[in-house]
């Protein structure tokens, strides 16, 4: 995906006209070289009546925008980490997917990506951030990052013949519903794993961070959240077996990410698909295992009793960092109900005496929601969505923000009254053509950064989509 973004409230008018400029020129160029490949993007993996020649060449693109605010609400103090009242943010990202086959059952894809902006409070003062469009690196100049290179192998067990569909980072293949698939170089963990078809594309549907992924999945990766890798996935008949390593961050939440897998992520899923009453359903059980130098709260807070910190001093998790593992399980389901409805769940655990390493400060989840497409008022294409998800913190790291520390996303210096953050996400996609859509969304945050002081936020974006 590429990126830009403005921030209406950080930009000066010449500023915000040479940013617009920019990304509509990326963005009718990568229009343009869609439209020379003619595929329309389809779900992958998604069987058809008569396969198709393999596909040996695709270019596809996008452009997002989100624009984001916040309005007033109790705020009796505030940190370093907080969310601030009365703001509004914006993202604009563009991407050009551009995959070919080197050889039988091989893919080769990259994604180029421009990004520029920023997220509420520079993407702070949630656990459960309202966009997931929002990196937590913000710029107001565009910039370049390869987000995405990485080479994908198919191969044919036996069963069923398959015909994988084409779409984004997808090429058509004709293969076999048995198969083994090995995708390895830079990519996103979630290309992979806790992957749910009602709420994983804040492109099209929820925009919350713990709706789209397991807010207490902390899968390996850097400030834009992509990693280095390897994964292989084994499927057999209704059942699938993923395992991947991926190199952690040099440091938490850091934008340089370990080359050489010393500190590193080891992610094992199971998947089992079914149909129940006609309908396709799945369920995925995820476990984490993240190894490198991490550092526990209380260990933390000893440190700094012990050598004196002075009051008011943000206590520092760094002196007492070292190598151990942090451990983590997450459940993914997912169920159509109707032909319009489709209903997913998520919970996740992890383990929250050690400090949250890359993805976000949230050790305990349980998300619900659904997403009704709008045959019933005569927009089929339509899609209307609500979710709900509360998250929570362990007991030693509510002490550690209550002394004022810092997490990944969260920490208002104090934390005299904790509370579960507790989130409702509504939206809905008006999708005129088929190649676009346009999204208003609402999100209600009550306790944000598990604060019972501060809140409730009521969160209003707009979204606009258009893909090739």
């Amino acid at each position: 995906m590429i990126r830009f973004a403005f921030s209406p409230a950080r930009c000066a008018a010449p500023a915000c006209l040479v940013a617009a400029r920019f990304v509509a020129a990326r963005l009718v160029a990568g229009c343009a070289l869609a439209a020379l490949v003619a595929q329309a993007p389809a779900r992958a993996d998604a069987p058809t009546a008569s396969p198709a020649a393999d596909q040996a060449l695709a270019i596809h693109g996008q452009y997002t925008l989100v624009a984001q605010g916040v309005g007033g609400f109790a705020s009796p103090y505030a940190g370093d980490n907080s969310l601030t009242p009365h703001q509004v943010r914006a993202t604009n990202d563009a991407t050009l997917y551009l995959g070919v086959r080197p050889w039988q059952g091989a893919e080769v894809w990259v994604n180029p990506e421009i990004d520029q902006g920023f997220g509420l409070s520079n993407t702070l003062g949630a656990a459960g951030f309202p966009s997931a469009e929002a990196y937590k690196v913000g710029q107001f100049s565009p910039y370049f990052k390869l987000q995405r290179a990485f080479v994908r192998q198919t191969i044919a067990l036996g069963g069923a013949a398959l015909d994988v569909g084409p779409g984004i980072n997808q090429l058509r293949l004709a293969t076999t519903a048995n198969r083994l698939v090995i995708t390895a170089g830079k990519m996103g963990v979630g290309d992979v794993f806790d992957t749910n078809r009602y709420a994983h594309d804040p492109r099209g549907d929820f925009l919350n961070w713990s709706l789209v992924d397991t807010g207490s999945f902390d899968y390996a990766a850097n400030a834009w959240g992509y990693t280095y890798g390897v994964a292989a996935e084994w499927y057999q008949g209704p059942w699938a077996l993923r395992a991947g390593l991926y190199n952690l961050s040099k440091v938490p939440n850091g934008i340089a990410l370990e080359s050489d897998f010393s500190q590193n992520a080891l992610i094992v899923e199971v998947e089992r698909r079914f149909s129940l009453a006609g309908h396709p359903g799945a369920v995925r059980v995820t476990a984490f295992r993240n190894r490198g130098q991490f550092a526990r709260f209380d260990d933390a807070l000893a440190w700094a009793s012990a050598h004196g910190s002075s009051l008011g001093q943000t206590p520092d998790l760094a002196p007492v960092r070292r190598r151990q593992d942090r451990l983590g399980i997450a459940f993914n389901a997912e169920q159509e109900v109707t032909g319009s409805l489709g209903l997913f769940l998520r919970g996740g655990w992890s383990d929250g005496r050690i400090e949250t390493y890359d993805f976000t400060d949230i050790d305990r989840t349980v998300a619900f929601g659904g997403a009704l497409a709008g045959k019933g008022w005569g927009r089929p294409q339509d899609t209307l969505g609500l979710a709900g998800v509360v998250n929570g913190i362990s007991a030693a790291h509510q002490r550690w923000l209550a002394a004022g520390g810092l997490g990944v996303l969260v920490g208002d210096g104090a934390l005299p009254r904790p509370g579960a953050e507790q989130i409702v996400e509504a939206y809905y996609a008006f999708r005129p053509v088929g190649w676009g859509s346009l999204t208003l969304d609402y999100q209600h945050i009550a306790n944000p950064g598990y604060n019972r002081d501060r809140g409730p936020a009521n969160v209003f974006a707009l979204r606009i989509h258009a893909g090739l």
